[in-house]
């Protein structure tokens, strides 16, 4: 069963299904030895996001009024009763002479009224229940379009906890390379061989690595935190993504496809289209305020009391049919009709926005995922070769062809290059997952397939240190080879 629902014309099977969500993503958690994966934290997040319980909520409220609306177009029975103690005071006076004459009486009554009805004909309310159940699709496709978002946001966030670490460990090794070097230096300098300007540029290369190591450590504790407010859990470790990830063209390899491929499924395009309708709906119902109501109804009326010390009854009973037709509501009919009308013309032209909007983010997501798996060799071609030219450099400084300064520079070249490579990494995975979002695909098989790409043995561990409000920043990486030159 997919992760994210299809729409289809009946919005009642969507929503029940809808609603379910969390149910079609039972996904046997792993042991958080090995950390949590991809799927593991999606379900967690599905069953836990907050944003997401709302709009769950909202879809049963709006599900609610269709029953609301068609109330009135079912039988409807009153019954109204009263049981009263009745006391008269009856006070006069004679014209000729001047005796007063009357009493006072009490007596007990009761009543009871029954009525029924049933509506035979009434479009105000007939077109309410259209709108409330073109209100449920749109509620619906709304939720879908929640989920996925979700689904996107919390991928991103695991994301960027392995692009923070990947950096991070990049940093780190530049911070041990550089402080190599600076030893270096200093012993050098002590018998001689290089001036101090020489160990000054190597210790202000090392208290700049140091920063950003600080500086990516510190990344790497905040995008823990923004998994944590997505899925209400915090997460010891977390599988990191396998080297040999597969950079690839989108499948298919056609960006018109992609575009045609949003138009029929996009949520978001297709929520707007849904508003559409809700709006139309409600030009209908504002119409139906100039027509006729028409219903059956019987009643039965039954009343006693003991007046003037007689005890009886009177009962009565109707059936029939009664018709009301406004004639002059003040203008407010036709208001509402205006009214509904512009509120039709406002929701087509957002659904047309919204498939413009579709369109060109599909279009340019497409061609920066093409741009992506570009970026990602040249970026990899440039680590080769920043590798490769600070090997040279230091050949030549050794030989005195090169000075410190030139070293330092390749090293931070080297390893900048290589936080750049794990940059471009993750904004191809980011950047096709958005495609898929936006062209309404984005389900539990995208995500079931880049889990795959994950590796239970190279996890990235954040440990808490105890009294401590926030996260130690003790990371450990796996078996994961260092980018150390």
């Amino acid at each position: 069963m997919p992760l994210i629902t299809d729409f289809s014309a009946s919005g009642r099977r969507l929503t029940r299904r809808a609603i379910m969500l969390p149910l079609a993503m039972s996904i046997a958690l792993t042991s958080q030895a090995h950390g949590a994966d991809l799927l593991n934290i999606a379900n967690d997040a599905l069953e836990n996001d907050a944003s997401l319980a709302s709009a769950r909520a909202s879809l049963q409220s709006t599900q609610e009024s269709r029953d609301v609306a068609s109330g009135d177009l079912l039988p409807q029975l009153n019954a109204t009763g009263q049981v009263a103690h009745n006391r008269s005071y009856d006070r006069q006076e004679t014209a000729l002479t001047g005796a007063n004459q009357g009493g006072d009486d009490a007596y007990n009554s009761g009543s009871l009224a029954l009525e029924a009805s049933q509506a035979l004909y009434d479009a105000a309310n007939a077109r309410q229940v259209d709108q409330a159940e073109s209100q449920i699709d749109q509620e619906a496709l709304s939720l879908v379009a929640s989920e996925q978002q979700l689904l996107f946001d919390v991928s991103s966030a695991y994301f960027e906890i392995l692009r923070a670490n990947d950096i991070l460990a990049a940093r780190k090794a530049q911070e041990r390379a550089i402080s190599r070097q600076l030893e270096q230096a200093s012993e050098q300098f002590e018998v001689g061989l290089i001036a101090i300007t020489d160990v000054e540029e190597a210790r202000a290369s090392y208290d700049q690595a140091r920063a950003e190591r600080i500086t990516a450590q510190s990344d790497l504790e905040v995008s823990f935190e923004a998994l944590e407010r997505l899925t209400g859990k915090r997460y010891q470790s977390i599988e990191s993504l396998s080297e040999d990830l597969p950079v690839e063209l989108p499948t298919p390899s056609d960006r018109d496809e992609w575009v045609d491929m949003a138009l029929e499924k996009s949520p978001l395009l297709k929520s707007a289209m849904a508003g559409v309708e809700v709006s139309r709906s409600g030009v209908e119902v504002s119409k139906a305020g100039r027509l006729p109501v028409v219903e059956a109804f019987a009643n039965y009326n039954y009343g006693e009391s003991d007046q003037d010390q007689v005890e009886g009854h009177d009962s009565s009973s109707q059936v029939g049919v009664r018709a009301s037709l406004p004639l002059y509501t003040g203008g407010s009919t036709s208001a509402q009709i205006r009214q509904s009308t512009y509120t039709l013309a406002a929701s087509q032209y957002d659904a047309e926005a919204q498939r413009r909007l579709t369109i060109q983010q599909v279009r340019s997501l497409y061609t920066q995922v093409r741009n992506d798996v570009a970026t990602v060799e040249a970026r990899r071609q440039a680590v080769v070769s920043n590798r490769s030219a600070l090997d040279a450099t230091r050949s030549g400084y050794e030989v005195g062809t090169r000075n410190i300064v030139d070293v330092l520079a390749a090293e931070q070249n080297l390893y900048d290059a290589i936080s750049n490579l794990a940059v471009a990494r993750y904004d191809y995975v980011l950047d096709k997952l958005e495609l898929h979002q936006q062209a309404g695909t984005l389900d539990v098989d995208v995500l079931r397939e880049l889990n795959a790409q994950l590796s239970e043995d190279q996890s990235v561990m954040l440990e808490v240190s105890e009294g401590s409000s926030g996260y130690d920043a003790m990371m450990e990486i796996g078996e994961r080879p260092q980018p150390d030159a």
